[in-house]
């Protein structure tokens, strides 16, 4: 499920202190060789957001999100603590509007046209991550 960013509060790179658990969880497939070393990489800068950083394939993903294996697999998807969900560059829009630095790559990222442009780079890249892995020797884990 994808949702558009409406307007809100400002980046922030910090989570709720008197919040408990985390914010959410970055789901990623861990049987791609790009996936699986460019999200963990990550990890530190999405835990100082409350991101958690977890396999789509863990046994719990499939059945929280509630899709078929096929379907859970297109796109990296973002779960957070109170069920909502977003894919694809909805997610990646999601961190970058939340890290200060990276606000001007979310503001080209969800500019009109400009979005249209992250979201076409962002299928192309996702619909050949596994031949992008192994063309590069890549292997997951």
């Amino acid at each position: 499920m994808s949702r558009r960013e409406g307007s809100g509060p400002k980046p922030v790179e910090h989570v709720d202190p008197g919040a408990t658990g985390p914010a959410g969880w970055i789901l990623y497939d861990g049987d791609c060789g790009v996936c699986s070393r460019w999200v963990p990489a990550w990890g530190p800068t999405l835990a100082r957001l409350g991101l958690v950083v977890t396999p789509l394939q863990a046994p719990w993903v499939a059945v929280r999100i509630g899709l078929e294996p096929g379907a859970l697999l297109t796109d990296i998807r973002l779960l957070l603590r109170d069920g909502r969900q977003l894919a694809g560059a909805d997610v990646y829009r999601y961190v970058l509007r939340r890290l200060w630095w990276a606000w001007p790559l979310y503001l080209m990222a969800a500019a009109p046209g400009l979005r249209r442009l992250f979201d076409s780079a962002y299928r192309a890249l996702a619909d050949r991550r596994h031949r992008i892995s192994e063309a590069c020797g890549l292997r997951p884990g």
